[in-house]
């Protein structure tokens, strides 16, 4: 922990959603055609072949966010609106264990899925996925990552699905830049050491640097603890000249505000990171300043579709990423209109 060092050097090895699309022009048609599928309703899959599909999925979902959560059960539900039948396989990890993760992969090849669903938040995890590129199954899906590796090129996996980070960034630092007139100094949270620091936490403080005069004057990694991020953010409210803290996940924020309630520095502005329900709770209660609110059960709804229009023979139309949509809500967002939200975020998962 302490003053972190910059995380840019894991930020090489990814083609930006726009970078991907300028060498492949032709994937946006593909991706626009497949994100107006996933906003509509489901189509049942008909078919006389009754083997159901086998998917394994590995997630490191032991943390308060509900992302991977509601993920899991807006696929299920996909799944089987569409009558698809599928064997599920699951395994939970706590964030940043490796070796957690390695064992799960292990026995989840061992029993030869269809599909995989794994992610990719530390580059070392490219070392477990790179193998597999190679063999005709199972397919692969990357989960919570929109940016392509560049070394895959001619070999990418089946699909890349998740939210923008770097999107969510950018909204979050304009509107931080608007609530401050683009002046103070700020702090950053990081989540752990990979690639969702990387593109949370190194997109804002590269946006905050070229589009306003605030100074980021700490960071700090927190492996993605609330206690962690707690004792960090203590130490950043002792500069009285503090305008907000950045957290880069939703644990984190949880940290961060505990620091804030003891401090009792009112002054200063925090983020979540996600818009899951432990954040939007905290948002109306007046403990969390604003978060970027993905909508969440897009992201089990795009891999059941791919694996529908796999199983229809029409996975050349599956595009190479998708990424759901995201908005930012804050304290003056209208309690009906969060509603609204949470009805579309949540429309498998549930409020």
């Amino acid at each position: 922990m302490g003053t972190c060092r910059s995380a840019a050097a894991f930020d090489s090895p990814y083609l930006r959603i726009d970078d991907f699309l300028q060498i492949h022009s032709e994937q946006r048609e593909l991706m626009d055609s497949f994100a107006q599928q996933v906003r509509k309703p489901a189509r049942r899959y008909e078919s006389e072949e009754k083997t159901p599909v086998t998917v394994a999925i590995i997630y490191p979902s032991l943390q308060v966010s509900d992302y991977w959560r509601r993920s899991l059960s807006s696929f299920k539900a996909r799944m089987d609106e569409m009558r698809i039948g599928y064997n599920l396989d699951q395994y939970y990890s706590t964030p940043g264990r490796k070796g957690e993760l390695e064992q799960h992969l292990q026995e989840a090849l061992s029993k030869d899925p269809d599909y995989l669903v794994f992610t990719l938040d530390i580059y070392d995890h490219k070392e477990l996925i790179e193998p597999l590129l190679k063999l005709e199954r199972p397919k692969i899906i990357l989960q919570n990552i929109t940016t392509p590796l560049k070394e895959w090129e001619g070999n990418q996996p089946f699909l890349y699905v998740g939210f923008d980070h770097g999107l969510g960034a950018r909204l979050l630092a304009d509107y931080y830049i608007k609530a401050t007139h683009g002046r103070g100094g700020y702090g950053v949270l990081y989540y752990t050491l990979g690639y969702v620091s990387t593109m949370r936490g190194e997109t804002f403080i590269r946006y905050m640097r070229e589009n306003s005069d605030l100074k980021l004057t700490r960071s700090a990694y927190t492996s993605g603890r609330a206690e962690n991020a707690a004792t960090e953010a203590l130490s950043m409210l002792a500069d009285p000249k503090l305008s907000f803290i950045y957290a880069c996940s939703t644990d984190v924020a949880l940290g961060a505000i505990l620091a804030l309630k003891q401090s009792q520095r009112e002054d200063v502005l925090i983020n979540g990171w996600g818009g899951g329900s432990a954040e939007l709770d905290a948002l109306m209660k007046g403990d969390l300043d604003v978060t970027v609110m993905r909508m969440n059960d897009d992201n089990g709804v795009a891999m059941a579709e791919a694996i529908l229009m796999d199983k229809q023979g029409k996975s050349d139309l599956v595009p190479t990423i998708y990424y759901g949509d995201m908005v930012l809500v804050d304290s003056k967002t209208s309690a009906e209109d969060l509603d609204k939200l949470k009805q579309r975020a949540f429309r498998y998962s549930g409020q």
